[in-house]
């Protein structure tokens, strides 16, 4: 089979390369596509090197999946192109998601909603991967009434230039004398600043939390409201919620239902410091849930802490996971 994956020598798309490895997805032909200065570039994939191309040449070489990790602009110019050769696009920037017309999957939840006309499949947030996936047996159990999420997100999750501006803040370096990715420093600091600002005082990524999570949960009624922030550690999301259910339950039953989910991990045993941190979630496919706890202040709510690799669950691997379920469906191979 051949699979392209555009952005190939980014971040995300070197994780993507490694995850297609790991999981021995069936790829005979590995078309890796990059930006212009990219082009003749070697990566390697399952011990051998293959060349960088231009995404012209990708697309004249009719691949049957296409993983996509480029960002929205070259995502709405590039993916219908592929699309148009018969290649299923899975796209990780938030240019499709909230597209009526392209569905939004994390493929544990709502998987069941792809088929054949499926030739654009948007890959979700990173955050809100991660928040739906513990969330979704509970809400089929329970009925989630309302969210409030507060994220501690990692500097993974802008990519290299992020991950360098720290690094060189930790050397000591003056404000103004490197390249930043932030509008100010990250090391010794917290930014409650992702994506830009919108109208309604939210950031971009606080509204797609809020968009995404009613779009896979597949329920407009659910209240969700966020505040998304950075925070200076290498890799690794955070989150804080607290869900208000339409009825009541055990926290036995949550634990329960959550773990039963399959990709969460459950990691709530208080009375022995036992609780998700992003230092060891790093490196991990699973969304690590705890500090499982009744909210007080309303008849039928609780608080939870979860931790993920952003850069796998929250990317790489979902978007590994939703070409591996257009295989098992007959829809590629």
């Amino acid at each position: 089979m051949k699979v392209a994956v555009v952005g190939a020598t980014g971040l995300v798309g070197t994780r993507m390369l490694q995850v297609l490895e790991e999981r021995n997805f069936p790829v005979t032909e590995l078309i890796p596509v990059a930006s212009e200065k990219s082009i003749g570039r070697k990566v390697t994939f399952q011990g051998k090197e293959w060349t960088v191309v231009s995404a012209d040449d990708a697309i004249a070489m009719k691949p049957a999946v296409a993983l996509f990790s480029a960002g929205g602009s070259t995502s709405a110019e590039l993916a219908p192109k592929f699309a148009a050769v018969g290649c299923r696009v899975i796209d990780n920037s938030s240019h499709w998601r909230m597209d009526p017309t392209k569905k939004l999957v994390v493929p544990e939840i709502n998987g069941d909603v792809l088929t054949k006309d499926d030739y654009i499949i948007a890959n979700p947030n990173c955050s809100t991967i991660q928040m739906v996936l513990p969330l979704a047996p509970l809400h089929k159990a329970l009925g989630i009434k309302r969210i409030v999420v507060s994220t501690y997100q990692s500097v993974t999750g802008a990519g290299y230039r992020a991950i360098n501006q720290m690094n060189t803040e930790r050397t000591g370096a003056e404000w103004g004398t490197y390249d930043a990715k932030f509008p100010y420093p990250i090391d010794q600091n917290i930014l409650p600043h992702i994506d830009v600002f919108e109208d309604n005082g939210y950031t971009k990524e606080e509204m797609k939390m809020v968009n995404e999570t009613k779009k896979i949960l597949r329920d407009d009624s659910i209240s969700v409201t966020a505040t998304t922030v950075r925070v200076p550690v290498q890799g690794g999301h955070s989150e804080s919620v607290n869900i208000e259910f339409c009825k009541d339950f055990t926290l036995d039953q949550v634990r329960e239902l959550m773990a039963g989910m399959p990709g969460v991990t459950i990691q709530d045993d208080v009375k022995n410091n036992v609780y998700p941190m992003p230092l060891f979630a790093w490196g991990k496919d699973d969304v690590f849930v705890g500090r499982i706890r009744r909210d007080e202040t309303v008849p039928y709510g609780i608080n939870l802490w979860c931790v993920s690799d952003n850069i796998r669950k929250g990317a790489a691997t979902n978007a590994v996971q939703i070409a591996q379920l257009l295989l098992e469906k007959g829809i590629i191979g």
